[in-house]
């Protein structure tokens, strides 16, 4: 069984992306190189490494005179990355359904299993905003637009921390579980026009939810 091999600079940037995925870090937190090299024990090279690659990816920013901070979370930034979503993953679902095979439904098919064993054991909760990416673009690699894909990819990374807020805080997980069934029953039968309003709903939706709870956040920050 081979094993995967992964650079130091690689783990480091598993490690912090999990911690501002999570919450452990806050948004607009400072991210002080030597304590999290201290943290990971590691030297402050991987470190910085990481963090730039975390600013491509849209969790990190690098301000003058106070260095890199955990990217806060916005309502503008949250609204543009979903409605992009929408535009791209719906003609992407578009051009992949008529050259989806058997094996793609059941590719597709497994994961929803997956996703719903692992939100039924505590330990495994975390993984659900993964297989949830991985189910929707298990979908969308027959479409053989593989420069599209890679943009809708790049806006998973990017959209991942409002994803994880409406799984866990917006009781995104039964909204989505219901929805992705029906989204792959319509793909199975061939019928494109109502798959692709159902994935458009479902990702304008969670958008929508999110949208709520960072109002809901700012105001009670505002009262505090």
């Amino acid at each position: 069984m081979s094993t995967e091999y992964k650079t130091r600079t690689q783990i480091v940037v598993e490690a912090i992306r999990e911690k501002i995925l999570t919450g452990e870090i806050k948004a607009g937190e400072p991210l002080r190189q030597s304590a999290l090299a201290d943290a990971l024990n590691v030297s402050r090279i991987p470190v910085r490494e990481a963090l730039l690659q975390l600013e491509a990816e849209g969790l990190v920013e690098f301000e003058a005179h106070k260095g890199a901070t955990a990217t806060k979370l916005s309502t503008e930034q949250m609204n543009e990355l979903f409605q992009l979503r929408a535009l791209l993953e719906t003609e992407l679902l578009r051009l992949a359904i008529p050259n989806l095979t058997t094996a793609d439904i059941e590719n597709s098919q497994a994961l929803l299993e997956k996703m719903a064993e692992a939100y039924d054991k505590e330990e495994t909760k975390s993984s659900w905003s993964d297989l949830n990416t991985e189910f929707h673009l298990s979908l969308y690699g027959a479409a053989n637009r593989p420069l599209t894909l890679d943009v809708v990819q790049n806006l998973y990374l990017k959209s991942d921390r409002y994803i994880r807020m409406h799984l866990a805080l917006a009781g995104g997980v039964n909204k989505a579980d219901g929805t992705h069934s029906l989204i792959l029953e319509q793909c199975k039968k061939g019928e494109i026009d109502k798959a692709c309003e159902l994935l458009r709903e479902h990702i304008i939706s969670s958008s929508t939810d999110v949208i709520a709870l960072l109002t809901e956040s700012s105001a009670k920050n505002v009262k505090k």
